[in-house]
């Protein structure tokens, strides 16, 4: 059984901002970590966290989708984990967004609480990046 991540945040600040936290390589170096990312269909990428005597820190991507300044979707490898993350932008007026993050393919509890865990300390940076543009 796939389990299935589901989150949403607004932000006070404008979508091209918001898509910019999510698609420019030193913005995404800001909240998430450091990274090769590209904004083009087919890229293949890295997320590269610090190591542990657990995990290698890396985590595999290939860009699946791309329609600025609403949807972005990549997947999202780390051991026998294979994940698909799609954000999804909206404008909700007033200078409002609102970012849904959809993450697919989990095979247990753990990692599903795990991830939600992880987005959430990351939303807090996620802030802070947007904030500074």
């Amino acid at each position: 059984m796939s389990l299935i991540l589901s989150m949403d945040f607004q932000y006070t600040t404008s979508i091209e901002k918001a898509w910019a936290a999510l698609t420019d390589s030193s913005k995404l170096a800001k909240w998430i970590t450091e990274n090769d990312f590209k904004p083009i269909v087919g890229h293949r990428f890295q997320f590269r966290h610090e190591p542990s005597e657990y995990w290698d820190g890396i985590v595999d991507g290939e860009v699946l989708i791309v329609e600025p300044p609403n949807r972005l979707s990549y997947s999202w490898a780390t051991g026998d984990e294979r994940h698909t993350v799609t954000w999804t932008l909206q404008d909700l007026g007033d200078g409002k967004v609102n970012l849904h993050l959809e993450q697919t393919g989990f095979s247990n509890v753990h990692g599903l609480e795990g991830a939600r865990y992880g987005w959430s300390e990351w939303f807090g940076k996620f802030e802070q990046v947007v904030l500074e543009q």
